[in-house]
């Protein structure tokens, strides 16, 4: 209630992105303050009814936050002291990269959704395996993964090894990320061969050596089933653990925003509530035909625990956050922990 009746008004007068760094400021000055995080954790902590054993991993809560708030893991203890049950950082790159040009956040207010043409801006692998070293142990994090821009293609599962051999030991799975709109020709690499090839080698060096982890493939909403079922038939060969259901839509339908003001925001990945409808229809889908090993993680337009409940009953063991937190604060991370624990 705070936080949607002062402090989202307040965050909302300044751009976008100002808005996010403002609200990153102030969750590192808390991280700071001895103690400031065990009281809020005190009072967010999910009962046990909410927590679920996965793949070897202990989630004290079923909700989490997805990757693209905390590109740069610089305020994952805070995230967790508000109730998350795991926190995705990411996506992170092998290099340091500026990403696309400004203005690339934008809300849509009408629409309870964001566009965001980002560009994986991130401050590069090392810098995130340094924090990741000073985290909290009893958060679980995963390690959203992706390729620089200036890498080829063909050079991807480069940059992709790169980071797994980097961040294993730090986090608690992997995803690998070729699913966002805003790396030019990264989509192209979900299609069957490409991505066979990628995500073996990604499982080989994965198994290199100690600390292997779960891997998930984090799924555009756009691709048809056809491409549902290719991806599959990869996910079962090369034995990943799961699937991300789904990153953000190019598609622009049913939005209340003005045609000349989507216009005007120009390209970039929609999410929120528009997004629900879409990524939930492809996560039933994907439960109905992927293994029933196979884990399915949901993320898209999830804004209320309604919201999270029929994704659940859609098929995902795990849900997640991002614009639903923008506009809902933590107090929505709150209200889904007690559906769960009333749910048993």
């Amino acid at each position: 209630m705070l936080y949607r009746k002062l402090l989202r008004p307040l965050l909302f007068r300044f751009p976008a992105e100002k808005a996010h760094h403002i609200t990153f400021s102030i969750l590192g000055f808390a991280q700071r303050i001895p103690g400031l995080l065990s009281i809020i954790r005190l009072f967010n902590q999910p009962s046990a009814q909410c927590g679920i054993e996965l793949l070897g991993i202990k989630f004290p809560s079923r909700v989490g936050l997805a990757a693209g708030l905390d590109k740069d893991a610089k305020a994952i203890n805070a995230f967790g002291a508000m109730g998350f049950g795991f926190i995705e950082v990411g996506t992170v790159t092998p290099k340091p990269q500026a990403g696309n040009p400004q203005p690339r956040l934008f809300r849509l207010p009408k629409d309870h959704a964001l566009i965001n043409r980002m560009g994986f801006n991130n401050e590069g692998l090392d810098a995130m395996v340094s924090r990741l070293k000073s985290v909290d142990p009893r958060i679980v994090v995963g390690g959203n993964i992706g390729k620089n821009k200036d890498t080829s293609n063909e050079k991807a599962h480069e940059d992709y090894t790169a980071c797994v051999r980097g961040l294993k030991g730090l986090v608690d799975y992997l995803v690998v990320n070729l699913s966002s709109p805003n790396t030019p020709g990264l989509r192209a690499l979900q299609d069957k061969e490409p991505l066979m090839h990628l995500l073996a080698e990604v499982m080989r060096e994965n198994k290199e050596g100690e600390h292997p982890v779960p891997v998930f493939l984090k799924v555009a909403p756009d691709i048809n089933f056809g491409q549902a079922d290719d991806i599959i038939d990869v996910a079962t060969s090369t034995g990943i653990s799961g699937l991300i259901v789904s990153n953000t839509t190019v598609s622009r339908e049913g939005l209340n925003t003005s045609s000349d003001e989507i216009e005007k925001i120009g390209m970039g990945g929609l999410s929120g509530k528009p997004l629900m409808g879409k990524s939930t229809e492809l996560l039933r889908y994907f439960k109905s035909k992927a293994p029933s090993n196979m884990v399915l993680i949901a993320s898209g337009g999830i804004m209320d625990p309604k919201d999270a409940k029929e994704k659940m009953e859609a098929g995902a063991s795990l849900v997640q956050l991002y614009t639903g937190f923008v506009y809902e604060g933590p107090s929505l991370v709150k209200r889904i922990n007690k559906l769960l624990s009333a749910k048993g």
